[in-house]
C-alpha cells in the first residue's frame, strides 16, 4: 500500500501545506481521506490519478476536510469519467454534499453513492474492507480503516517437493488451490496472509472508540494539530497533541504513526516529530505531497513527489 499527503495542514492553509487530503493507494485503485480545499489540484501535481479514486472517505463536515470535493467530482465528470464513485461521511454528508453541488450547478456523468456512517460500520471498496469508528470533534465526526486485500499463504516448495510434486507447472497448480497427486494445497500453502491495516483518525480528541479500532493497526494517520505545551487548547478544541497520537499508538501496538493536521504556529516541524518520538520512537511528521509505502518489510518514506522528481 502506498500512503501519499495531499495536504497536512491545520485548518488554515500556508505557502507549504495545503489543507487534509490523504490518498492511500493499493494496486491502481485510490482511497481519498477527507478532501480539503485545493485537493485536486493537489492530485494533478502527484504521480496519482484522480480518475482511480474508487471512494472519498470524510472524517466530519468542517470545511479544511470537505470544501475540495465538489470540485473534485465536477473535474472528474468534465474528464469523461464513467466509474462509480462512493462518498462516505458522517450524517449530514449527503445534505452538505447535495448542497454544494447545487449552487455551484455541479452535476456529474457517473454513479455517486453517498453513504451516511456513525461508527461499526464495514464497507467493501473494490475488494479493500474499510471498518468505520466514532471519534470525538465536538461534531459528528468519524474515523476510518482501510485494510488491504488478503494475500495468498506461502508456498513450501521443498516440503511439496519431498511429497512428490516437483515440476513448476504442478507448483503453480498447488498455488491455484489444485490438488495434485494427491497433495491438497493445505498440506504445502501456509494461512492466508490478512491485508495490511492503515488507520485515519481525521480531527479527534483521543477516545475509547479509537483505541479499540485501531488496535494492531499497521500504520495509524493521526492528527497532531498541538504540542503537549499547548495540551489545554486540545481539549477545548477537541484536537490531539503529538505525544497524546504517540501515546495512542504506543498503546494500539501498532507498527508506525504518520502524524498530519500540523498547526501552523509550529515552524520547526521537526519539534512535533520529535516529542512523537519520545514516547512511539516509529513517528513521522508528514510533509505535503510526502510518499510512504507500507510492505510487509515495514514502512519505506519515499520522498516528496514533485512534477519534477515523481
Amino acid at each position: 500500500m502506498e500512503i501519499l499527503f495531499l495536504g497536512t495542514s491545520a485548518a488554515v492553509p500556508s505557502k507549504e501545506h495545503s489543507t487534509s487530503c490523504i490518498a492511500v493507494r493499493s494496486g491502481s485503485d485510490i482511497i481519498l481521506l477527507d478532501c480539503g480545499e485545493g485537493s485536486q489540484r493537489q492530485l494533478m501535481l502527484s504521480p496519482f490519478s484522480f480518475m482511480k479514486i474508487r471512494a472519498v472517505l470524510i472524517t466530519h463536515l468542517h470545511g479544511d476536510h470537505v470544501f475540495g470535493l465538489p470540485g473534485l467530482l465536477q473535474t472528474m465528470s468534465l474528464s469523461n469519467r464513467t466509474d462509480p464513485l462512493l462518498v462516505c461521511g458522517p450524517p449530514g454528508v449527503g445534505a452538505a454534499l447535495e448542497a454544494m453541488m447545487s449552487v455551484t450547478e455541479g452535476e456529474t456523468q457517473y454513479p455517486v453513492e453517498v453513504r451516511e456512517v456513525s461508527g461499526g460500520e464495514s464497507l467493501d471498496v473494490n475488494g479493500l474492507t474499510v471498518t468505520v469508528y466514532a471519534t470525538d470533534h465536538g461534531i459528528a465526526s468519524v474515523g476510518y480503516v482501510v485494510q488491504d486485500r488478503q494475500r495468498p499463504g506461502k508456498l513450501d516448495a521443498a516440503k511439496a517437493r519431498s511429497m512428490g510434486v516437483t515440476s513448476g507447472r504442478d507448483m503453480a497448480r498447488l498455488k491455484n488451490g489444485e490438488t495434485v497427486n494427491g497433495v491438497r494445497p493445505e498440506d504445502v500453502i501456509g494461512p492466508v496472509i490478512p491485508g495490511q491495516r492503515v488507520a485515519y483518525s481525521g480531527d479527534t480528541r483521543p477516545c475509547p472508540t479509537e483505541d479499540e479500532a485501531v488496535r494492531g493497526a499497521d500504520v495509524i494517520v493521526h492528527e497532531a494539530t498541538y504540542m503537549e505545551s499547548e495540551a489545554a487548547q486540545a481539549v477545548d478544541h477537541f484536537h490531539t497533541t503529538a505525544r497524546q497520537a504517540a501515546e495512542i499508538a504506543r498503546d494500539a501496538c501498532a507498527r508506525h504513526l504518520i502524524l498530519t493536521h500540523i498547526s501552523n504556529r509550529y515552524d520547526d516541524r521537526s519539534a512535533v516529530e520529535a516529542e512523537a518520538r519520545s514516547v512511539f520512537p516509529e513517528s513521522y511528521v508528514a510533509e505535503d505531497m510526502g510518499l510512504f509505502t507500507l510492505t510487509s518489510a515495514g514502512l519505506r518514506y519515499d520522498g516528496v513527489r514533485t512534477p519534477e522528481n515523481r
